[in-house]
């Protein structure tokens, strides 16, 4: 479904990905580990189009995304791929249910189908009874099921999380790695994970290894 070959990215003089192939298949749950430093986050946000290649060729579906710029890209970009990252990044002046929905909405999907999506997503999540709360009136593990419904409301083809349970304790940590696995039973939903915890990793249907700006196993 996702395939990445020959990925390269430089910052100056620093080469951080050095020529770089991925294959994700349809409802897989892969992890990428690796010291700090290596490239993970890097080659997740170049995957996922939040960030450029240098070199390389990026296709998700048959649809060549490395070519895609400025509008088309975003559309894309909206459409297809669902993001979670460790620190939310909620919009505080908004509810619970304004947040998962704004991805829709952009979308130009009608309102009442993207508010009723919305609440189906949270409730399945378990944050049902939080819709209007703003993000400063959840816990950290509320505030990151809403973001993981916001990911999913426009049915992606993949969801990439960097770091997503960086932020959150043991208890809220296993809880939401869980929530990944059910999310793939359910809706055979694929997921990308950039990760320190090893736990997740293990549980993971394959495990990418990176050192150096380099996948050395997996």
């Amino acid at each position: 479904m996702l395939s990445a070959r020959g990925i390269h990215k430089y910052y100056g003089n620093l080469w951080v990905l050095k020529g770089v192939n991925v294959d994700i298949a349809k409802g897989e749950i892969v992890s990428i580990v690796g010291p700090s430093g290596c490239g993970k986050s890097t080659l997740l946000h170049i995957l996922g189009t939040l960030d450029e290649a240098m070199e390389g060729k990026i296709v998700l579906h048959d649809k060549e995304i490395h070519m895609l710029k400025g509008e088309a890209l975003a559309i894309f970009r909206n459409r297809h791929i669902g993001f979670v990252f460790q620190f939310h990044h909620l919009l505080p002046e908004f509810s619970a249910l304004e947040n998962v929905c704004i991805p829709g909405w952009i979308a130009g999907f009608r309102k009442k189908d993207v508010e009723r999506r919305a609440l189906e997503l949270l409730q399945g999540l378990g944050v049902g009874h939080r819709v209007e709360n703003k993000p400063n009136e959840l816990s950290g593990g509320e505030q990151q099921r809403v973001a993981v419904a916001r990911a999913l409301i426009n049915n992606p083809d993949i969801v990439f999380a960097d770091e997503p349970t960086g932020n959150l304790d043991t208890a809220n940590a296993k809880e939401l790695h869980q929530l990944f696995f059910d999310l793939r039973r359910q809706f055979r939903q694929t997921f990308l994970i950039v990760t320190h915890n090893e736990e997740l990793a293990t549980m993971s249907d394959r495990v990418l290894h990176m050192k150096d700006g380099k996948i050395v196993q997996g």
